[in-house]
């Protein structure tokens, strides 16, 4: 899961991917990262915090790191939350770039649509809720898509 700073929508991401994981008793691994470093070993947003522990996830240990060109060696599925940030990690990516495993979160949902989950950095409480109930219904269609594949092995 990759934003730009790696403190509002992907740790939600992490958060709500990872205890979905665990309630569906998969054994996958999740991560997330941002594509620049401002915020290296910060936690997350105070607000992304807040709205995660009020839907029963505590992300308060998460802590920021930069997205890399090895990530695309590690992870089997990369999802950006917004355009600018896929952007970045072709970048970022260079020759390790790997379009099969790259996509924007919200085509698990709205297949080709290229929507962007809406960075609520700058904004109110509400629009932490709205990026929660965005990448939740993300996360659902993700394990919904790929559960049972991996079952089936």
């Amino acid at each position: 899961m990759v934003c730009l700073g790696n403190i509002c929508r992907s740790p939600l991401a992490e958060g709500i991917l990872e205890d979905m994981i665990i309630k569906s008793g998969l054994d996958w691994k999740v991560d997330s990262a941002g594509t620049n470093g401002y915020h290296v070993g910060e936690g997350p947003h105070p607000l992304s915090q807040k709205v995660a522990l009020q839907f029963g996830i505590d992300i308060r240990a998460q802590r920021a790191r930069r997205f890399v060109a090895e990530d695309f060696n590690r992870f089997d599925k990369i999802y950006a939350l917004a355009g600018d940030v896929l952007d970045e990690m072709k970048w970022i990516g260079g020759k390790k770039f790997d379009a099969t495993k790259a996509d924007l979160l919200m085509n698990e949902v709205y297949p080709g649509r290229n929507m962007n989950v809406p960075d609520p950095w700058s904004g109110p409480e509400s629009g932490y809720v709205h990026a929660y109930k965005m990448i939740e219904q993300a996360c659902d269609a993700i394990i919904e898509k790929y559960a049972v594949k991996h079952k089936l092995m």
